[in-house]
């Protein structure tokens, strides 16, 4: 997808309302030649000063050239409970995320940037490998103690049930008051707004969403298991009385993120 067609879209997202943007990554160019372009895209962009723009590192040289964009406020970290993700998606080991965690947490701070961190496999994952909700409370430490005040919790396969959404949302925001607690939801459509319920229910006030359901994981095993749709998000938020912030009608970004779907998306060779 060439990069102005990444920016005009980025650039109707803002129109709508929308303050709040994980909008490029920052990550090797070979392993996602998607997403080598992140520094032209936010050139194109030129995000105003009161959007804030999350560009996703995974190490020290990503967090430097985010940094020298000049355009991002937040550098977004994806840690994981599982080792065979964490090794699969940025060839680390947890020992060695952590480190780098430490790292890009100093560059942002000297930056005047702030650290979202990411949970991915919060809820399970598709290895086998042992899960609990303490496992991931404790990773919650893990990531206060290297100066995280956000972290989302993914669902990154959706494998979530409602329950177990209420329930680590619970669990963690008992024991880290002073944390931003989000989640970010993959779920089949018929099964997303009972998990926006539950994560709301729960105290969670932080979502992630995609307009159109756009994205996905490549690990999910199902077509069906994609992004929350953020206007499946807005509707179940605002039938439960949640506070939102005025937004435009969607239907131009709907109709945007169908296009870029239909004529970038996966296509059989």
């Amino acid at each position: 997808m060439p990069a102005e067609v990444k920016a005009d879209y980025l650039r109707v997202l803002i129109a709508a309302g929308f303050k709040h943007i994980d909008a490029v990554s920052f990550v090797s160019r070979s392993a996602v030649p998607q997403m080598a372009d992140s520094e032209l895209v936010l050139e194109y962009l030129d995000p105003p000063d009161d959007v804030e723009i999350i560009g996703i590192v995974v190490n020290a040289k990503g967090a430097e050239r985010a940094v020298k964009t000049g355009s991002v406020q937040t550098l977004g970290f994806p840690y994981s409970v599982s080792p065979t993700f964490l090794q699969r998606n940025q060839n680390q080991t947890p020992e060695e995320s952590l480190e780098e965690l430490e790292t890009i947490g100093t560059l942002a701070y000297k930056a005047g940037m702030d650290v979202v961190a990411y949970i991915s496999m919060a809820f399970g994952n598709p290895y086998g490998e042992a899960w609990d909700i303490d496992e991931v409370v404790a990773a919650c430490d893990l990531l206060s103690d290297n100066g995280v005040t956000q972290i989302s919790l993914a669902d990154t396969v959706g494998l979530a049930t409602p329950k177990q959404v209420s329930d680590l949302v619970s669990d963690v925001l008992a024991v880290h008051e002073g944390i931003e607690i989000g989640v970010h939801l993959h779920a089949r459509p018929d099964q997303a707004a009972e998990k926006i319920r539950a994560a709301y229910e729960a105290g969670c006030r932080r979502f992630d969403a995609a307009i159109g359901g756009l994205g996905g994981c490549p690990f999910a095993q199902d077509a069906l298991v994609g992004n929350v749709a953020t206007e499946v998000l807005l509707a179940q938020l605002k039938e439960l009385g949640a506070e939102l912030e005025p937004l435009r009608p969607l239907d131009g970004l709907l109709a945007a993120s169908a296009e870029i779907s239909r004529k970038y998306g996966e296509r059989v060779q």
